[in-house]
């Protein structure tokens, strides 16, 4: 893998990945909620951030930019359909384009539904892909702007990265998310196994993500569901529960 993934930790749930390309020395941050923490971890690893990408506009993804940005003189890569209110962004972007860190490139997905103009981040040969708050571990993102049919749409797009695909998202919800996917699918096996090892990685407070396709598949009660009534249905009995 050429890229070193580092998680921040940020705020109550929030995730910062800090990513960087070894071979031309450039790091990027993906969804700065807050600007101190990035740039105390990029300086005690002696490396110099040069790129923020941003996968949706809400504050606790872009909160840091422009302070990141005044700090470094940053390029910010974002959704164009979300400019309006991404005011620091540099560089817009949409489904199919290529944004590059150093010589690694990664393709951009068009994924609405939490947001109207949410995207993800794709690099294939590195087998990773930033989703923001789209896909979560067992979990998907509330629908505050988009459709169940979109939702449903974004769970296909991602499940065919590959099994191997380790997802990145934004949120530490996974506890949480597994309890409510035990409610839908009691007697999964892979789901129940899933939840063991997520309650004892919580009870020593260890992160749970990076998760992967693999794992979503067997587990993810939203890209488990057969059709959009389906998750359609499940989405509002989560967003009850």
């Amino acid at each position: 893998m050429a890229l070193e993934i580092i998680r921040i930790p940020v705020l109550s749930d929030n995730y910062v990945w800090l990513v960087h390309e070894p071979e031309s020395g450039e790091t990027m941050a993906v969804d700065p909620a807050v600007a101190e923490p990035v740039l105390a971890e990029a300086k005690a690893r002696g490396w110099t951030l040069t790129q923020i990408w941003n996968t949706h506009w809400h504050p606790d993804h872009t909160g840091g930019n422009a302070a990141i940005k005044e700090a470094t003189g940053c390029v910010i890569t974002g959704p164009e359909a979300e400019s309006a209110r991404i005011p620091t962004l540099d560089r817009k972007v949409k489904e199919g384009d290529i944004v590059k860190l150093g010589a690694v490139a990664a393709r951009v997905l068009d994924v609405p539904a939490h947001t109207a103009g949410h995207i993800a981040f794709h690099f294939a040969d590195d087998q990773a892909a930033f989703v923001g708050d789209t896909l979560f571990a067992m979990g998907c993102g509330r629908l505050f702007e988009g459709t169940a049919e979109q939702m449903f749409t974004n769970m296909r797009k991602l499940e065919v990265l590959g099994d191997d695909t380790r997802i990145y998202c934004a949120h530490e919800y996974t506890q949480s998310n597994g309890r409510f996917a035990l409610t839908v699918e009691p007697d999964n096996a892979a789901l129940i196994a899933r939840m063991d090892q997520v309650n004892a990685m919580r009870e020593r407070d260890e992160p749970t993500v990076p998760t992967t396709i693999a794992l979503e598949r067997a587990t993810n009660p939203f890209m488990r569901a057969g059709s959009v009534e389906e998750l359609a249905a499940r989405r509002a009995a989560k967003d009850a529960a």
